[in-house]
């Protein structure tokens, strides 16, 4: 955790701490200091003490899922307002303190009025809203103004002997009943219209508008109608009825804690946002997009319109434009541009207006979407650079293998052809020597001709090594029984592979068998192997066996490496299993593509 943010938390920490002190002495105190018969039941102290302590842990929340601290610090004031009238008994013989505290004792009622008017995003927005905050100002700082300057002692001794208000102008009571009364009614009513206004949005809204609202307009309902019945038997001059002072209370301490559970669904909608990610990696499959950006949002209205580069418009994936009327910026839904980082467009994302106040969810939809193009190039590109590199592998396992067949054909029609024809010169010449009684230089020319079969049945296995003829007249049903006949260790083999197969698959799988067996001979100590080769599935699947000490690896040797590039390069698999002490079994899958050559 950054040094910064430790700080903030132990600052927010301690203020949080602070106020439920305060608060609670103010409680305690008061009812301690509260003759026996005036005192409340400790029900009442105890629901009355617990709303304060709901605010200070919402504010705790509101805090830490932010970003805008004004919602936490509204509720802290509340703490810190909600003064017990039981706590002028304490204060009352403090002239200087008790008539600012009474002038300050009810406007904890402002914050429960404006948390829903800055729900969730913790500013106003409405013009309506602006209007109405200002009315609640005003007149809180009416009554704050009226209690201090025109309240005198209080005749009441259930509320306080307090001593006289030194900031007393006049003596006028029944002004100031009249601005009690009307602060009261005026705040209920328009704590009543915020209500309204909540609830019908939410009947009226789109599914994202009530998951957004949730429990809000519910507890500020259930609040404000036990208020306005409080209001009316306040100014009836009655007793309340204890049901009603329970009912508003628990709907008072229900407000913050619908602020924070609407504010966390926000944030968890912004989790779900990482839903979205799971399909960049497979890069931006146009309506799999739209569709889950609608499941995410919970928004079955949502819209996605891409920009197509060559018509120069936004349509969605099937082709079909966007329309004015999902343009229009005065509608029920409000546009999402998203643009690459050099600001070349991408996408319109039309989604329900009531969104826009979840600004950090419509940012994730926006990196999600221009992460799901990235990918969905990149993916292209490294798909197309990869096949790239595997056609020109391709090539240059073509071009070897030419190279090969023509490197093979020049030894056979040139230098082979040249040594058979001195060899016969040679033979000329001796037999010449041998009439001629020439003894010496036909022995000479004996041994020279024996010397020259050498040269020259070393330069046919050569050639052979380089491309073996037979493969190129019969194909794998020839070239492989040759190829194991000159294995020393005795090989059993079983070709199935019907007709020709392609020029490039039939020399791969020639010397990937040659360098197999030569591993078997060189490396195994087998006494026995088994070869073989067919086609199934439209591949071609090669197994070479023996029965050898096993212990076989990729990662030993460069022969296994020689097999695995050999398959690699025309896209085939190679699969070793070698357990030490039971021989080991290769098998390679070269697929055909459904072409075979004729034979």
């Amino acid at each position: 955790m950054a040094p910064g943010r430790r700080g903030r938390i132990a600052r927010r920490t301690a203020i949080i701490v602070a106020v439920i002190v305060l608060s609670l002495f103010m409680e305690v105190s008061g009812f301690l200091a509260t003759p026996e018969e005036f005192r409340p039941e400790v029900a009442y102290v105890t629901m009355h003490a617990i709303v304060p302590l709901v605010y200070a842990a919402c504010a705790g929340v509101a805090w830490s899922l932010g970003p805008n601290p004004v919602p936490a610090r509204m509720m802290v004031a509340f703490v810190a307002l909600w003064i017990p009238t039981t706590f002028f008994q304490v204060v009352e013989g403090i002239g200087w303190l008790w008539p600012l505290l009474y002038g300050a004792h009810l406007l904890w009622a402002i914050v429960p009025i404006l948390l829903p008017v800055v729900y969730p995003r913790g500013q106003l927005s409405a013009p309506i809203d602006r209007w109405l905050v200002g009315i609640i100002l005003g007149i809180s700082v009416v009554f704050f103004l009226g209690a201090v300057l025109l309240v005198g002692e209080p005749a009441d001794p259930t509320f306080c002997a307090c001593v006289p208000n030194p900031y007393q102008v006049a003596d006028a009571p029944g002004i100031f009943a009249l601005i009690d009364n009307g602060y009261r009614m005026i705040g209920a009513a328009v704590a009543l219209v915020i209500a309204a206004r909540l609830l019908v949005g939410w009947v009226r809204g789109s599914i994202p508008a009530r998951a957004v609202a949730f429990l809000m307009p519910v507890a500020l309902f259930a609040w404000t109608a036990t208020l306005a019945a409080l209001v009316v038997t306040y100014a009836a001059e009655t007793n309340a009825d204890k049901v009603l002072i329970t009912v508003s209370l628990v709907a008072l301490a229900s407000i913050p804690v619908s602020f924070v559970a609407g504010v966390a669904h926000t944030r968890n909608m912004r989790a779900r946002v990482a839903d979205l990610m799971r399909i960049t990696r497979e890069g931006a499959d146009r309506g799999l997009w739209a569709e889950s950006l609608a499941r995410t949002l919970r928004d079955a209205s949502v819209r996605v319109y891409w920009w197509d580069e060559e018509k120069g418009r936004y349509a969605d994936a099937a082709g079909t434009p966007i329309e004015d009327a999902d343009a229009d910026p005065r509608g029920s839904h409000s546009i999402l541009p998203v643009a690459s980082p050099l600001g070349a467009p991408i996408a319109l994302i039309r989604h329900d207006r009531v969104l826009t106040d979840n600004a950090r969810l419509l940012d994730g939809v926006s990196s999600a979407l221009r992460l799901s193009v990235d990918n969905g190039r990149l993916r292209s590109e490294i798909e197309r650079t990869l096949e790239q590199v595997r056609q020109s592998r391709q090539r240059i396992v073509e071009a070897g293998v030419e190279a090969r067949r023509r490197i093979e054909r020049d030894l056979h029609d040139g230098a082979q052809q040249h040594l058979v024809s001195l060899g016969m010169r040679l033979r000329l010449a001796a037999n010449e020597a041998r009439d001629t009684d020439e003894v010496q230089l036909a022995t000479e020319l004996e041994g020279t001709i024996q010397m020259l079969n050498m040269a020259l049945r070393e330069l046919r296995e050569l050639a052979h090594g380089i491309h073996p003829s037979l493969l190129s007249s019969g194909g794998l049903s020839l070239a492989v029984p040759e190829l194991a006949g000159r294995c020393p260790v005795p090989v059993e083999v079983d070709v199935q592979a019907e007709g020709r197969l392609p020029e490039l698959i039939e020399s791969t799988a020639y010397f990937v068998l040659s360098e197999a067996l030569a591993n078997v001979a060189k490396h195994s100590g087998a006494s026995r192997a088994w070869v073989r080769a067919y086609v199934e599935d439209g591949d071609l699947e090669l197994v070479v066996r023996d029965n050898g000490t096993g212990g076989a690896s990729l990662d030993k040797g460069t022969g296994m490496l020689g097999v695995a590039d050999r398959v690699d390069a025309v896209g085939g698999t190679l699969e070793v299993d070698s357990p030490s002490g039971a021989g080991t079994t290769l098998t390679v899958r070269i697929p055909l593509d459904g072409q075979l050559a004729e034979a």
